[in-house]
């Protein structure tokens, strides 16, 4: 299929890490002109050809960098990819346990970066916002609150979004993976089987799949989830918006 991806500029947050980096590859390899924004700029970052930003989102100066250097680089953006997200290192503990610390470190960094990032960019947007979620937003209890919590209200963001741009022609979908083989995991992964009470982190994550019940039995790819959202920023998608797609290997059993 011809995505008409050729000649097409992009915005990719977080562009430095496992899913987001799939992204960069893809849409250059599609013919895209990709701006890659991240706090670190890494040298794979670099090597993929896109244009570059090190900026922290989480901040007013840091997505001020971001809207400039679109201007700069690309004029206007056709595609934005809201990659920024994550755990940060944050503490894996129960309601009790859980200082507002971090509840506002989830949200500055899960919600409201690419809130500002989206509001900030709105004027330069042309065609599709695509905005990377969780399944953990779904499954209250499969991970820390502060993050599943953070994720949903980006997942409804997106919805409402939607709506409000559809009017000017421009799409906005989410994309929530399950579980997938990032760098993320390689911080995490231990954290959270020692919360569990396993000490074999290694065994903890290689059963986890089954533990979740995956329906295919392993792990996914950041490739696997940046083939749907390269397709979504597409114009192949042009008749798709307001949807929330769930990518977890058939891990979520209801219909809904």
């Amino acid at each position: 299929m011809n995505l008409q991806l050729a000649g097409k500029t992009a915005v990719v947050t977080a562009a430095s890490g496992g899913i987001a980096g799939a992204v960069v590859r893809t849409l250059v390899a599609e013919g895209a002109r990709v701006l890659g924004a991240d706090q670190t700029v890494t040298s794979a970052l670099k090597e993929t050809g896109a244009a570059t930003v090190e900026a922290d989102l989480t901040t007013p100066q840091g997505v001020e960098e971001l809207r400039r250097a679109a201007e700069s680089e690309l004029g206007g953006v056709d595609l934005l990819v809201n990659g920024v997200g994550g755990l940060a290192g944050l503490p894996v503990a129960g309601l009790a346990d859980t200082e507002d610390e971090t509840w506002f470190r989830a949200f500055e960094l899960n919600f409201y970066a690419t809130v500002r990032v989206t509001r900030a960019l709105q004027p330069l947007l042309r065609h599709a916002v695509v905005n990377v979620s969780t399944g953990v937003a779904r499954w209250p209890t499969s991970g820390p609150n502060w993050y599943g919590s953070s994720k949903a209200a980006l997942s409804h963001f997106g919805k409402g979004l939607a709506d409000e741009l559809g009017p000017r022609g421009i799409r906005v979908n989410t994309v929530s993976p399950g579980l997938i083989k990032t760098p993320l995991w390689e911080e995490y992964g231990p954290r959270l089987s020692a919360a569990r009470g396993q000490a074999d982190s290694e065994k903890f994550l290689t059963d986890l799949p089954a533990v979740a019940n995956v329906t295919l039995g392993r792990w996914g790819t950041p490739q696997e989830i940046a083939n749907l959202i390269v397709f979504l920023g597409s114009p192949a998608a042009g008749y798709i918006t307001g949807v929330d797609y769930i990518v977890d290997g058939g891990a979520e059993k209801v219909i809904r």
